[in-house]
């Protein structure tokens, strides 16, 4: 039996279910997928993709880092030698003094994570010809950094074409944001390319001029890029990924000068990338179920002899 309602629809006699409430199709940015928790859901649809940097970050080796926060573990503990001497002879303060020494690889990632985003927020500007942010214009720790990215861009000839870009490959699963697109006449000149190649670029600002700063990750990272396939607009528009050069350029920016560094990210690194995906993966999930409980002896005498 059903009931007809006052615009003639019918129902079930039993009660009408209630209307689920129809969520609005994102529009314009809001069609850009953003991170969150290590993955880039795109809107309006039920695909998660794993995000770039969580992918390296899980299942990329970096013995580098373990002697780097050593270094700096050492350097800190000479640099504050008798306070932290004090520190020891007093138990209060023994503790926050040994929490405040071990965390100082963390502080460092911070202050170099503050760096790395004025420096894309120079990137931003130039890419949308708006005026350098007033903040950065009045920091003096900023100033040597700001003039030496202005070098770059003037020596080099650089002309951005985007900036901070969500690309995605949904074949493969995995998304990130790309620091920029640009070209160069006197940097393809360098490659032996054509003038008009499409770069893909990277802002790194740690280590120093003379040592490195700059590591095979990041070759990896940008030929994940590379191979996206598709790209969100600034307004929303997703498009397919332009086609990018197999090397691409990191900008060693530091105080004291710059380098610009060539790095591959063809398809073999790529190759290599998906590999540390699937390590990622494994990290992620599989891992957590490969160790087992520990077997206990049987304890009766029935039990042993099954």
């Amino acid at each position: 039996m059903t009931q007809t309602t006052e615009a003639g629809a019918t129902a079930p006699a039993a009660g009408r279910r209630r209307a689920k409430k129809q969520t609005p199709a994102p529009t314009g940015p809001d069609r850009i997928p953003r991170p969150s928790q290590g993955w880039y859901r795109v809107p309006g649809t039920d695909t998660k993709l794993r995000r770039v940097t969580t992918i390296l970050s899980q299942g990329f080796p970096k013995p580098q880092l373990v002697f780097w926060a050593a270094n700096l573990t050492a350097a800190d503990a000479f640099a504050t030698l008798p306070a932290l001497v004090a520190a020891s002879l007093r138990p209060a303060e023994k503790e926050a003094a040994y929490d405040w020494l071990r965390k100082g690889h963390v502080r460092k990632k911070e202050e170099r994570g503050d760096l790395g985003t004025a420096a894309h927020d120079l990137v931003e500007a130039h890419v949308l010809g708006t005026p350098l942010p007033e903040e950065l214009l009045s920091d003096a720790e900023m100033a040597p950094y700001l003039d030496n990215f202005l070098r770059f861009i003037n020596e080099w000839e650089i002309e951005f074409e985007a900036s901070e870009m969500v690309v995605g490959n949904l074949t493969d699963g995995w998304a990130g944001k790309l620091d920029y697109l640009f070209r160069s006449r006197l940097i393809a000149a360098a490659l032996k390319v054509p003038a008009t190649t499409l770069f893909v670029g990277d802002t790194k600002t740690g280590g120093e001029l003379d040592e490195k700063g700059v590591y095979p990750e990041a070759g990896a990272q940008m030929a994940a890029y590379r191979r996206a396939e598709v790209a969100w607009l600034r307004d929303g528009t997703q498009v397919p990924m332009p086609k990018v050069h197999d090397v691409g350029i990191v900008l060693h920016l530091r105080p004291e000068g710059y380098r610009p560094m060539p790095l591959k990210c063809g398809d073999d690194v790529y190759e290599a990338f998906l590999h540390v995906q699937q390590v990622a993966e494994f990290q992620r999930s599989l891992a957590k179920s490969v160790v087992g409980e520990a077997l206990t002896l049987p304890t009766t005498a029935e039990e042993r002899a099954a």
